[in-house]
């Protein structure tokens, strides 16, 4: 599957780490991901040689190309609300991942669309679990 990872950039690199695993997660499993990018250390200075035209055309590229998208939520991210907003209103299913006792934004809590799943996890492997369960659902 051709997948979007969608995590915080400009909001906090906190979940930095988890992010790092679930596109290693992906990969082993041989999926491709598009946005592998999210996950470098030194992203602002990579996106730094960007114009925002660009990267908002590139993301929105590879969300069009993409097959489902993962969005690790736990850290408010204006990016990841908008990415999750596009892929909604194109019918792309999405799942999105957060820790417990997080304040998760109502909007995406409230959010009854069948193409959008959330899901909490507390370790790596609920974590994996809940990623793998949600492919499996997409693929029938």
């Amino acid at each position: 599957m051709k997948i979007y990872f969608s995590g915080s950039i400009a909001g906090g690199r906190k979940y930095l780490d988890i992010y790092k695993k679930i596109v290693a997660h992906l990969k082993q499993q041989g999926h491709e991901v598009l946005s592998e990018h999210i996950v470098i250390d030194n992203i602002f200075e990579f996106e730094n040689k960007l114009q925002p035209a660009e990267i908002f055309e590139r993301d929105i590229c590879m969300l069009n190309e993409c097959d489902v998208v993962i969005a690790e939520v736990s850290n408010p991210s204006l990016g990841v609300g908008y990415e999750i907003c596009y892929a909604l209103e194109r019918q792309i299913p999405i799942l999105g991942l957060f820790q417990p006792d997080i304040f998760v934004s109502r909007m995406i809590l409230g959010n009854t669309s069948p193409y959008l799943t959330l899901s909490e996890y507390n370790n790596d492997k609920a974590l994996f679990e809940r990623i793998e369960t949600f492919l499996q659902n997409c693929c029938r």
